[in-house]
């Protein structure tokens, strides 16, 4: 490729995810395993670690944009659209919750485990691009899930420019966005903080530790990557660009997206401009957590027991990527990176998807004790 500042960009975000995948895997970071853990054994300590890293994300991104380092007004996906379709983050998450508890993993853990050699997570990329390529690229989406438009909420029809929770209070308050928006980030970042600490066991463990703030600064960086000092240098390139590339917006991590765009350039694999944020994300992660197996001797190549377990991670992985198109964002791309932006989307789409996979978990175990 062209060194250029679009290739740049994408190397820069390829070695970020490198080093990403080498630390989830070895710290066991994954959204699901917070939700398993929690229901099933009582334990909060993966719990705590992703609301930590939840809380660096929000700390961050509030001290960024109020120095004036990034622009997040126009981001991928539009993370504070005045366009409120609760309904979508709210099925969407329920819908993705349920997927990635029967899929063994969210869209993250899931590269995590190719990367140690788990080819039943290889299957479940392979049915979630296809799925994800199909509800973004065809007409699919519309047809399956083009009724829930009519639950949208205009927010700008009511004077509301922004979903930003900060936007809401100053809508009612009177106040200034921005500053509500900075406040309300930083005092939950630090009751998020203050509640993952509070835990000895938590603190104790410094995988619970590297994992939480780790993801949070890989967050940022990717914020940072995308809407600071060089965004706008990138976007202007961008527009003269002989082939535009692909998804120039601000944007940062984020798993369900990324796997359609990856499934079109695999189409197309001359084409560097369908080369993007998400496909470098995707594959640098594979190949951080694949050399961290390989160091740490941790790398086991895994199938699938039986043709029902087959067909249960088959139908996880539709899900989880129908629930993350349809929410427009994953259990780290909402959870983490939308919420970072303090968006009542993403808020809603968190406590949907663990409300999903925590039922899901429950119902299984119910269903396990009655056989």
């Amino acid at each position: 490729m062209e060194l250029n500042i679009h290739t740049e960009t994408l190397l820069a975000v390829f070695a970020l995810s490198v080093a990403l995948g080498a630390l989830a895997a070895r710290t066991g970071f994954c959204t699901m395993g917070a939700v398993s853990d929690w229901i099933n054994i009582g334990d909060l300590g993966r719990m705590r670690s992703w609301m930590l890293a939840i809380a660096v994300a929000l700390a961050g991104v509030a001290a960024m944009e109020s120095a004036g380092v990034v622009d997040l007004s126009a981001t991928f996906p539009p993370y504070r659209t005045p366009q409120f379709a609760w309904l979508r983050h709210l099925l969407g998450g329920l819908m993705f919750g349920v997927g990635m508890t029967l899929a063994s993993g969210c869209g993250n853990k899931t590269l995590v485990r190719i990367g140690g050699g788990n080819l039943k997570s290889l299957f479940v990329l392979a049915v979630a691009a296809v799925t994800a390529y199909r509800m973004i690229y065809t007409d699919s989406y519309q047809a399956l899930f083009g009724w829930t438009q009519s639950f949208t909420v205009a927010l700008d029809a009511h004077g509301i420019p922004s979903q930003s929770i900060g936007a809401l209070v100053a809508a009612v308050s009177g106040g200034d966005a921005a500053a509500l928006n900075a406040g309300l980030s930083w005092a939950l970042a630090a009751a998020l903080a203050i509640w993952a600490f509070a835990s000895a066991d938590f603190r104790r463990n410094p995988d619970h530790l590297l994992g939480g703030i780790g993801f949070g600064l890989a967050v940022l960086a990717g914020w940072w990557l995308t809407a600071g000092p060089r965004a706008a240098a990138w976007k202007e390139w961008a527009e003269f660009a002989d082939v535009v590339p692909s998804r120039v917006e601000a944007q940062s991590y984020t798993f369900v997206s990324p796997m359609a765009d990856g499934l079109r350039w695999l189409m197309d694999p001359t084409n560097g401009a369908l080369l993007n944020f998400g496909t470098m994300a995707l594959a640098g992660v594979v190949l951080g957590a694949f050399i961290y197996a390989l160091l740490a001797r941790r790398f086991r190549i895994e199938w699938f027991r039986s043709k029902a377990d087959l067909v249960r991670h088959a139908l996880g992985a539709v899900l989880m990527s129908c629930g993350g198109v349809l929410a427009s964002g994953c259990s780290v791309g909402q959870g983490i990176t939308g919420l970072a932006t303090l968006a009542l989307g993403a808020l809603l789409t968190l406590l949907a998807v663990i409300a999903g996979s925590a039922l899901t978990m429950k119902a299984t175990s119910w269903w396990l004790m009655r056989d």
